[in-house]
Parts: C-alpha cells; structure tokens; sequence
C-alpha cells in the first residue's frame, strides 16, 4: 500500500514538473501578442540609423504583417541609404560650387579638409551602392497592403550624420536638407510642426520613388563617361584622378572665389561637348525601362488608394476632399482625371503602342520604347538635333496630344512641381 501511494505521490510530481516545464516554456516563447511594435521616430530623429534598423528588422522577424513597422523600416533603410551617399560624397570632397543650380550639388555637404582622390570607378561605385540601398527599400515596402496603415513622422527633424563623424549635429537635419535642395527656407519651428500622417497612399507612392531614383541611377551606370569625369569632374569635386592636373590648381579656392569664372564657363562648354558616352552595361536600360514601368503602375495603386480614404489627416498627398499638410496647396478633381489620363497615355508610350511627335518631321514618329530595348552610343548634342533619333524613328501612331495640353490646364504653370510630387 505504502508502494502504491509513494508511487502515486511520484506521477504526480512528475506530472507537475512536466506541466512546470511547459508553462515556462511558453512564456519565454516570444510571442506576437506580447511584443510591441518598436516605431521608428525615436531612430530618426537622434539619428540612430543603424540601430532602429536592427531592431525594426529583428520585430518583423517574427512579425511579418506588421505594415507599420515595415513603413517605418522602409523609411529608415531610405534615410541610411542617401547618409550612406552623403557620407561617401563628403569623404571624395564634394566641393562648393557656383553650379547651384543643379540640386544635386546643393546638398549641405560640409566641406572635407582631407578629402580622398575620387576616381571614376569609385564614383560609379558610389552610384552601384545607391542602387542596392534603393533596391533594399523596395523589398522592404514591397508586401504592404493594410488599407488602414498609419505612421504619423516629423520627417523635417530626422537626422542624418552628413560627414560620418559618428556625431549628429543640430545642423545635420533633414530640413536644412530640403532647404538646400529647393532654395526653401524653412524654419525649425516649422519643422517641428510638421506632421505627416503616412498612409498606404504615400507606401505605394514612397515605393514608385524608389524606382524613379533607381533608374536615374542605373542610367549613370549605363554609359562609359570616363572622358567626362575627366575633364570636368573637378567642378564638384576637390581631388580628381585625372590626367589634366592643371584643372585642379585652377579650381576656385573658396566659394566666395570666383576669380576663374570665365574657365568654369569653357569647363561647360567641354561637358556638352563630352556628352557622348559610349555603351558599358547595355543590359542596364532594360533595367530603367522596368523601373519606368513600376512607376506608372505604381502611381495608378498609390492614388487609387488616396481617392478611396474617407479620413482628413495630416494628409502628405490629399485627395480633392482632403486638406494637404503642404500649405496653401489644394488638389482638384481635374488634377486627379488629368493626372490618370497621363498616365494611360505614358504607359502606352512606354510599352510603344504610341509613339513621341517628332521634332523635325511631323510626319514622322519617334518611338521611345526602342530607345531602350534597341540602346546605342548616347550623343546630347546629337538628340537636341534629332540625328541621334534616326534609328528609332517611324511613321506610327502619335501620342494624344490633347492629353497633355488637359494636363496642362490643370496644373498650370506649377506643372512641373505637381509632377514632382505626384511621381
């Protein structure tokens, strides 16, 4: 009897301890439901790039529908790819610059006392770098799909570290970047108060510019411009590998010195000349004409999305029934059915069932797919004087001309700007 019930008392034990282990067992187990989310504000805003993606990266691990997150992880991985691209332009000495004009050139680059020699392999590899961190950011916005997403970011406070010091200074701040940029001139406090409520809408529309930019960028991997980078390179940057060694020491020494102007004048003259770059990576523009395509695709889902949004909040592209957090700017019913009808008419360009009007001959067609399944040698000269266009032109179907002056009369004189934003 005595056996029976230490044996009884044993199971029991043993039973309690099984039941012990699988309790502990589950509740060290991570679980979705007791994880909060991380946001992806308090990263941007200290510049703490590298670790907000980890620990963003990490949560989607084991949180993969989360389309938040996956926002906020996609926005980070964009704002380390263009401090990646500032830092390695502040690193090759990008130099001040009459040529402000080009907006490119105006980013707030501090001025490196010990730059490195840039040579032209290094910059393309530069611009390689920049196509992977885009390709990174569309991978990561690539799955959302919540009709509900809302991400709210003061996107002017974000900090980017402009020379990698490891050091984020007050003046390393996204805001100043825009001012830069756009001849804007934005305040702090502005910025402070500027809040955006990112919706599904604006993922779609982020994911479109990341295939707009990637195909700038794919476009400067495409061609062979060594001739170019070595006659004018030196306009931008402070030490350039180049064989003509005297354009280095008749740069301008400060940004105030404009003593050799008039040679920054025949310098100019020379990068027109040059424009004529021989193909090196002809796959490439296969590769612009998809990003192309994306783009259009793209931006038909992002305003499909906006037109469908009932709310009104701190809203970065507005639907005509909502208020924009850009001042003074209102988007219009016409806008919108201007704006669709373009982009019908773009694709059909793009997938060449519709041809560009001839500058030269209006009874000819150039047909602007070609330019990009059948490449050549690029020639600016040559394309502003049309015989660069000879091997693609046709007599087809021209694009609806009328398309494009409804366009017109719908953005007005701020077209240009609109297109911008829209993308």
């Amino acid at each position: 009897m005595l056996r029976k019930v230490q044996w009884a008392w044993r199971s029991l034990i043993a039973v309690m301890l099984t039941g012990l282990i699988i309790i502990t067992a589950i509740t060290l187990q991570p679980s979705n439901a007791s994880m909060i989310a991380p946001l992806p504000d308090p990263y941007l805003t200290t510049g703490k790039l590298s670790e907000g993606e980890k620990v963003l990266s990490d949560y989607l691990q084991a949180n993969p529908k989360d389309d938040k997150t996956r926002f906020g992880l996609g926005i980070i991985q964009l704002m380390r790819g263009t401090e990646r691209l500032m830092q390695s332009l502040y690193g090759y000495g990008m130099a001040p610059t009459p040529l402000s004009a080009i907006p490119f050139v105006r980013l707030p680059i501090p001025v490196n006392p010990k730059p490195q020699t840039v040579t032209y392999d290094g910059l393309q590899q530069l611009f390689q770098a920049w196509i992977d961190d885009l390709s990174k950011v569309r991978s990561t916005l690539e799955p959302i799909q919540d009709q509900n997403l809302k991400l709210a970011l003061r996107l002017g406070l974000i900090r980017l570290d402009f020379d990698g010091n490891g050091k984020v200074d007050k003046d390393e701040m996204l805001w100043q970047v825009f001012n830069a940029v756009t001849g804007a001139s934005i305040t702090e406090q502005q910025a402070q108060q500027f809040l955006i409520a990112f919706d599904l809408g604006d993922a779609l529309w982020l994911q479109g510019y990341t295939h707009v930019l990637g195909a700038i960028a794919e476009f400067l991997r495409t061609y062979d411009s060594r001739e170019l980078f070595a006659a004018c390179a030196h306009l931008f940057f402070q030490n350039v590998d180049t064989p003509h060694k005297f354009l280095l020491t008749s740069r301008h020494k400060s940004p105030d010195d404009y003593s050799n102007y008039q040679f920054e004048f025949f310098d100019l003259i020379s990068a027109i000349h040059l424009a004529k770059f021989p193909l090196a990576e002809p796959q490439r523009m296969m590769t612009i004409l998809n990003h192309l395509k994306s783009v259009i695709r793209l931006s038909r889902e992002s305003w499909k999305s906006i037109l469908a949004e009932t709310d009104n909040d701190r809203e970065w592209l507005p639907n005509p029934n909502q208020k924009s957090v850009i001042p003074d700017v209102r988007i219009t019913d016409n806008m919108i059915k201007s704006w669709f009808k373009s982009l019908d008419e773009t694709a059909l360009i793009i997938d060449g069932k519709k041809n560009l009007p001839f500058w030269r001959d209006s009874k000819l067609t150039l047909d602007f797919m070609k330019i990009f399944t059948e490449p050549r040698a690029f020639d600016l000269v040559s394309w502003v004087q049309g015989t660069a266009a000879t091997p693609y032109l046709e007599k087809g179907t021209v694009t609806d001309m009328s398309v494009w002056t409804e366009l017109l009369n719908a953005f007005g004189s701020n077209l240009f700007n609109f297109v911008v934003w829209f993308n």
